[in-house]
């Protein structure tokens, strides 16, 4: 598992490390350096800031290299049973081609089904906010596990991170007490950014 997704499994979530490389050319990527989805192979990648600039502008994301958002929006909740989910904690992903894939973090890393497309534009009619997402590179994060009440718009790249954290910090058959935790800590810590 290359690139950035392989690097924040590594260290459960936490920011690159400074001299992290761009996966584009090579040079230094700093702490806080945005990331680029490489929609061919559905690759997170880190990127300096000249490779970000490239990808920023309008008509940009056309090739298969899209800049990665950063705006992060909390929602008023949103009913995703309808949206087939099996657990509390999940993340809805629209596709350019107007698919929504759905996932949910478990030890073994992000489990992937298919939402049924008709509940996806009627969840999406009862909540305007989710009709403007990103194809490809913004979601629905949902954490409703243990009692919470979690519901943004986010950059997937927060996604996979939650990815990482479930997985470097489960245990046992329910996860344990730890990784609930750091879920819990990572939605405490988002904050509303513009793009």
């Amino acid at each position: 598992m290359p690139g950035a997704l392989a690097r924040a499994i590594r260290t459960a979530g936490a920011a690159a490390p400074e001299g992290a490389g761009c996966d584009l050319c090579g040079e230094p990527a700093p702490v806080g350096h945005r990331h680029l989805l490489d929609t061919e192979r559905a690759e997170v990648m880190c990127a300096c800031r000249a490779c970000a600039l490239l990808f920023a502008g309008p008509g940009t994301g056309a090739g298969h290299y899209r800049l990665i958002p950063r705006r992060r929006v909390r929602l008023p909740p949103v009913p995703t049973a309808p949206l087939g989910v099996p657990v509390g904690l999940a993340f809805f992903v629209p596709r350019a081609d107007g698919s929504v894939t759905a996932h949910y973090p478990s030890p073994a890393g992000a489990t992937r089904w298919e939402v049924d497309a008709t509940t996806w534009r009627r969840t999406t009619a009862g909540h305007p906010g989710l009709a403007g997402l990103a194809s490809d590179v913004e979601a629905l994060l949902v954490n409703t596990a243990r009692g919470q009440c979690h519901h943004w718009i986010v950059p997937v790249d927060d996604c996979f991170r939650v990815v990482a954290v479930v997985r470097a910090e489960w245990e046992g058959l329910s996860g344990g007490t730890r990784v609930w935790q750091r879920v819990e800590q990572f939605f405490a810590e988002l904050t509303g950014t513009p793009d």
